[in-house]
C-alpha cells in the first residue's frame, strides 16, 4: 500500500477519523491539542475546543456532535467561532472524559468514556482506575448506561443487522463482541479477538466484507480480522501508535 499524508499539520493526539461521502468531508479530532478538524476539497477548517474532545460526528441538521470531557455538545459548523450548545452529559462521572464514540445505524450516539488522562494543558496523566462506562445516546438525548467497570473504551462497531456490537477495551488487549438484545440491553461479552503481539487495539473500521480493520496503538500497523476474529493480514503503517482508521474518498 502507499501512504499519504491528508495535511501537513501535526498533531498531539489525532483520532477519531470519520467520512462523510455526501460532503466528500473528512473529521477528525486532536484529543490533547482541544481540536477538531474537517477537511474538504484540499482545505482544512479547525474549531479549538475548551478541553479534551474524542469525536466529531456531522449531523442531518447542518450541525456537528462533538464529545467532550464535560459531556456532549452540538456545534455550529457556520459560526466563525467556536459555539457550543450543550446536548448532555453521557457519563456524570467526576474526573471521567469520552473517548470512543460513534453513531449506529438507528441514529443513536454510542459513547465510551475513561478516567480523564489529560490535564488542562493537554498533558499526559496516569491512568489509576478502570471507571469508564459505555453509553448510549438518544436523539432526544436521553441517555442509557449499558456497561460499567472499563478501562479504555476503543471500537464501536455493528454487524449489518445491528445485533453484534464489537468493542475493545486496550487496557484488556482484547476486542469483546456482546449481543445486542431486543430491548437494546447487552447480552454477555465474548473475547472477539484475543491478545496480538502487535501492539494494542485502538480504533477500527468495517469493511464491506465484514471483516474489521483495527489501528494498533504502539503496532506500527493495522490488523484486519477475519468475521470469526482470526488474523486475515497484517498490513504495516508509517507511524508507530495509530489510533484509528476509516475507509472514504472519491
Amino acid at each position: 500500500m502507499n501512504w499519504l499524508p491528508v495535511s501537513e499539520h501535526r498533531f498531539k493526539l489525532a483520532e477519531g477519523s470519520f467520512w462523510d461521502a455526501e460532503e466528500q468531508a473528512l473529521y477528525w479530532v486532536d484529543i490533547s491539542g482541544f481540536l477538531v478538524c474537517r477537511l474538504v476539497a484540499g482545505q482544512i477548517r479547525q474549531w479549538r475546543m475548551p478541553e479534551p474532545v474524542s469525536a466529531f460526528i456531522p449531523t442531518e441538521q447542518g450541525d456537528a456532535l462533538v464529545t467532550l470531557a464535560s459531556g456532549v455538545y452540538r456545534l455550529d459548523l457556520d459560526s466563525d467561532k467556536t459555539s457550543l450548545l450543550p446536548f448532555c452529559v453521557a457519563d456524570p462521572t467526576p474526573g471521567n472524559r469520552a473517548n470512543e464514540a460513534r453513531c449506529d445505524a438507528r441514529g443513536h450516539l454510542w459513547l465510551g468514556s475513561m478516567q480523564n488522562n489529560i490535564d488542562a494543558e493537554g498533558g499526559d496523566v496516569p491512568l489509576v482506575r478502570r471507571s469508564g462506562g459505555l453509553f448510549r445516546v438518544e436523539p432526544d438525548a436521553r441517555v442509557t448506561r449499558l456497561l460499567d467497570g472499563q478501562g479504555i473504551v476503543n471500537t464501536l462497531l455493528w454487524n449489518e443487522e445491528g445485533s453484534v456490537l464489537y468493542s475493545a477495551d486496550t487496557l484488556d488487549d482484547v476486542i469483546y463482541h456482546y449481543p445486542v438484545l431486543a430491548d437494546g440491553a447487552l447480552g454477555p461479552r465474548q473475547v472477539w479477538a484475543a491478545k496480538h503481539d502487535r501492539g494494542s487495539p485502538d480504533g477500527s473500521a468495517m469493511d464491506a466484507e465484514g471483516y474489521v480493520w483495527n489501528a494498533r496503538w504502539g503496532g506500527n500497523c493495522l490488523i484486519r480480522f477475519a468475521p470469526d476474529g482470526s488474523v486475515d493480514r497484517v498490513v504495516e503503517l508509517p507511524v508507530s501508535h495509530p489510533t484509528s482508521c476509516v475507509f472514504g474518498g472519491p
